[in-house]
């Protein structure tokens, strides 16, 4: 038995729903252990599609547990909204199938708000967030003036709390010259909901404890792509957590020896949804046809995603930052129609040639990709599930790329259905 953790290694938007669909299905418990409602995974099973921002994709399965973990900041809104839509389609959510960290911390509206606000503020300078208050919840959560899902207990120390975190927001809001943030109406709509949400609380690290007593096999699942981590990524462009595979630790409560396997999954195009660096972007035709053919719009936002190369030195960088086992590759067939495909090996900054993204964002704006080109397989490979089977030169590409990145590819998938998967290694078994 393996415990499994399954991050992005690009920016997000990498397939991720349909790895974890099969992955949940696999294991008795999935934990979501960061991010918001600002990243959405798609699964489609027995032909209904499911669109899940904060509810682990273990949900939909019969015979699950799913966990929002202590590093997840919750809109308590959005969630029964995700909730109920679930329920509309037949899927039970219920305290038997649902566990919320106690102390995972809230989203409320003056953090939307607030976001909003910033971002108007910056003009050129915006990072592109999804507006829905996820940084400046992290900011209340950093600064110890947040409200946690255990504050929603008590009237009285929910009042407080709320004291306490809007002395902050609204000397902030003043200096702006915005409306003053008044707290009566929101105590009364949150002590309304409160019940609601408080019904699946629970301390998490313990269940969690109880679980590997047990020798379950859980599921580990990351929001975001490794390049949008708060330290490790395309910082300022980044998400307002960390995003890479040891965070399943902290924002869970389980110790790093509960992780046996990290599993990256990898486009094998690279996109970006939002503002900031991309090396490999594609501005032409076939940046075009590669967001077309790959239908590359958010699930939570429906923004149209950058296009461009595979960047090898990226993912590689990403595998040795978050520890990568092993590399699900995901939308090779988007691919199928091209002449040429070409591979990021390396960069070019002031007429030096470097193996590595710089820290620095003005670095990261100037580098230039250097590429290794190959010709097209011009043939479909929408379907294949043997490795063998692939176009020559699909496995010339493939077999470079896992050279390049120093890491043994365990799966390929060759369309959006879940059955289209070629599985070379089964994470939970390797």
């Amino acid at each position: 038995m393996k415990n499994v953790v399954v991050v992005g290694s690009q920016w997000g938007d990498e397939g991720k729903g349909k790895i974890v669909d099969w992955l949940s299905s696999h294991a008795d418990v999935v934990i979501r252990f960061q991010g918001g409602h600002n990243a959405g995974h798609t699964l489609v099973i027995d032909g209904v599609t499911y669109k899940l921002r904060l509810l682990p994709s273990g949900i939909v399965r019969k015979n699950k547990i799913s966990i929002i973990g202590n590093g997840v900041v919750i809109d308590p809104w959005a969630l029964l909204d995700e909730i109920k839509e679930i329920n509309s389609k037949g899927v039970n959510v219920d305290e038997k199938n649902l566990i919320i960290s106690e102390a995972a911390n809230l989203i409320l509206p003056f953090h939307r708000e607030m976001d909003e606000i910033r971002e108007d503020a910056a003009g050129n300078s915006k990072i592109g967030t999804t507006r829905r208050g996820i940084g400046p919840a992290y900011e209340d959560k950093v600064g110890r003036r947040s409200i946690r899902v255990m504050d929603l207990a008590s009237k009285e120390n929910l009042n407080k709390r709320l004291d306490n975190v809007l002395a902050h927001h609204n000397a902030i809001r003043k200096g702006l010259k915005k409306k003053i943030y008044e707290k009566g109406v929101l105590i009364e709509e949150l002590l309304k909901i409160a019940p609601k949400i408080l019904k699946f609380s629970q301390p998490v690290w313990k269940k969690i404890d109880e679980f590997k007593q047990k020798n379950k096999k859980i599921l580990f699942e990351g929001a975001q792509g490794i390049l949008l981590d708060v330290d490790h990524g395309t910082y300022p462009f980044v998400t307002s957590s960390n995003t890479v595979a040891s965070s399943a630790a902290t924002g869970t409560g389980c110790g790093p020896n509960s992780i046996n396997y990290v599993l990256g999954i990898t486009k094998a195009y690279t996109t970006r949804v939002g503002e900031g660096p991309f090396p490999t972007e594609l501005k032409d035709k076939v940046g075009e046809e590669l967001g077309t053919r790959g239908k590359e719009f958010g699930t939570v936002t429906s923004r149209k995603r950058r296009c461009g190369w595979f960047d090898g030195v990226l993912v590689r960088q990403t595998i040795k930052i978050s520890g990568i086992d092993g590399i699900a590759l995901t939308k090779l067939d988007v691919l199928d129609e091209l002449d040429e495909i070409k591979i990021c090996v390396a960069y070019e900054i002031n007429g030096k040639k470097i193996d590595y993204l710089p820290a620095a964002v003005d670095d990261q704006l100037k580098v230039k990709p250097i590429y290794k080109t190959y010709d097209g397989w011009k043939s479909s490979t929408v379907g294949i599930k043997n490795f063998d089977d692939l176009p020559k030169n699909a496995k010339i590409y493939i077999q470079d790329l896992e050279k390049f990145i120093e890491t043994k590819i365990s799966s390929i998938s060759t369309s959006p259905e879940r059955e289209d998967t070629i599985l070379i290694q089964d994470p939970f078994k390797n």
